[in-house]
């Protein structure tokens, strides 16, 4: 099992962060790479279209609305992985500051794991940029 965890700093506190990427179908708030996406089976599934088309489908597998915290799983990508499973937390730093983290296990599938690291790695490190530019604005 792979691992990768990315994180930042955001100058914003931490129940404003959560107010934008706490609900699961918000990706499209904050993440232009995702700017669709259509919650399904009671709010739990989410199929996200990327900006090429392409559809991952995840599920809400654990959400903690007092701790800033929801893992998911993913249900149908095109990830060179299986067994994926990742969380998205925001947490309190002083002087109404935030560290968001973004952290993800995984199983190779068809590609090395240094490829697949790489590969979430960069999604999350890219997405939480975003995110911080966003917030920032």
């Amino acid at each position: 099992m792979a691992t990768t965890t990315a994180t930042t700093d955001i100058p914003v506190p931490a129940d404003r962060v959560w107010q934008l990427i706490g609900g699961f179908d918000s990706l499209p708030d904050w993440l232009p790479y995702i700017p669709a996406s259509t919650l399904s089976e009671g709010g739990r599934v989410r199929s996200l279209t990327n900006e090429e088309g392409g559809v991952i489908v995840e599920r809400l597998e654990a959400f903690d609305n007092q701790a800033r915290s929801y893992s998911y799983s993913i249900v149908r990508a095109p990830f060179p992985v299986s067994d994926y499973r990742s969380t998205l937390t925001v947490h309190e730093k002083p002087g109404g500051q935030s560290r968001v983290e973004w952290a993800g296990t995984f199983t190779p599938a068809g590609s090395s794991e240094q490829e697949a690291i790489a590969l979430f790695h960069g999604i999350y490190t890219e997405g939480l940029a975003a995110l911080r530019k966003t917030l920032e604005a």
